[in-house]
């Protein structure tokens, strides 16, 4: 069978899919996967796939490069001929379900999140409806990530509810992410792995460490990932005060969930937050936002919550994790990798992925 993959990065599908297609290279298909050229598409090709290079606006809507990316992904399933097409991220499940649709394909398609457009009601949000409404009616099968966005997408009338799935999100590597020996730090380390920018909450995270420290409590901050909006001022000054460190973007960010007490994502909507799943695979606690995609990662006893956007539900949250003993945090971590374990191990959710696909 032919594969062809659409996707908006390579980071992403490389960190969360890399053991699905493997798994679709293993049993004899051919994959071509599509998204705009990186460091890690040489790892797909290595791996036996073939690169198509796809420019991808992730962000914004303007109507001529999408409709330019609508036409590169006809063009290329002519050329390719694909069997199955599978689509990950907003742009590529809608303009690539459109074409997959239009070119009488069979396609899955996978909902990562529904983004900020379903947050209000508005022009915004009626177009993207209906432009799902077009691309999902003929597919296969519709993943999602959590039960919610599941439900939203059919109370307006997007999908049918006989072709929908809801996975444990991408599911974690257990042995990749294998449980780390639990630090003896002189402070509370927390530790923030995502992409800077307001819709991770981060500067709720800003407001509740700097109480913290006005309030003479020992903790400190990592920040690990790359910039999505200019924050670069305010990191600095937080690094001047001493409570901060950002570190950029890091391929590889098993070193820093090591060296933390606490891993904290005050994130205002995800699909399925894999940054949770990975810091509870290594056995650290989790402070994240009481929302879908967030809080299917703690279980009592693994993690606390906080209402998103909201800076004192953080503040406390993080507080409480601070006047923890080592000894409790440690075992909230030991709760949070059994969690893991049980529900969200990546070999589970490949698996029933594949029983949908094939």
């Amino acid at each position: 069978m032919r594969v062809l993959i659409l996707a908006n990065m390579d980071i992403g599908l490389y960190k969360f899919r890399k053991e699905l297609i493997e798994e679709l290279l293993s049993r004899g298909n051919e994959v071509y996967i599509s998204l705009p050229d990186g460091d890690l598409v040489r790892p797909f090709e290595k791996m036996g796939c073939t690169f198509i290079d796809t420019p991808v606006d992730r962000r914004g809507i303007n109507p001529k490069t999408d409709f330019g990316l609508f036409q590169h992904y006809r063009k290329m399933m002519k050329e390719v001929n694909p069997d199955l097409i599978i689509t990950y991220t907003i742009k590529p499940n809608i303009y690539g379900g459109i074409a997959a649709r239009l070119a009488g394909k069979q396609y899955a398609v996978n909902i990562t999140g529904l983004g900020t457009a379903f947050e209000n009601a508005g022009l915004i949000r009626t177009v993207v409806v209906n432009l799902y409404k077009f691309a999902l009616k003929k597919a296969k099968v519709i993943f999602f990530e959590n039960s919610n966005n599941k439900d939203e997408l059919l109370s307006f009338g997007c999908c049918d509810k006989e072709k929908t799935v809801v996975l444990n999100g991408a599911g974690v590597n257990t042995e990749t992410y294998a449980y780390q020996p639990y630090p003896n730090n002189n402070v509370v380390k927390f530790l923030f792995v995502g992409r800077v920018m307001k819709e991770k909450g981060i500067d709720e995270l800003f407001a509740a460490m700097r109480r913290l420290v006005a309030e003479g409590q020992k903790c400190f901050l990592d920040v690990v990932g790359p910039f999505e909006e200019n924050y670069k001022e305010k990191l600095e000054e937080y690094e001047k005060a001493g409570w901060l460190k950002y570190h950029g973007y890091q391929e590889n960010v098993i070193p820093f969930i090591a060296a933390c007490d606490c891993f904290v994502l005050p994130s205002y909507h995800e699909g399925m937050a894999n940054t949770n799943l990975e810091c509870a695979s290594s056995g650290r606690p989790i402070i994240t936002s009481n929302i879908p995609g967030c809080r299917e990662a703690i279980v009592e006893g693994s993690g606390l919550l906080c209402e998103p956007k909201n800076n004192e539900s953080l503040y406390e949250a993080m507080k409480a994790m601070i006047e923890k003993t080592r000894e409790e945090r440690e075992q909230m971590g030991q709760v949070g990798r059994k969690h893991m374990e049980d529900v969200f191990d990546k070999k589970k959710v490949v698996e029933e992925t594949i029983k949908h696909l094939m």
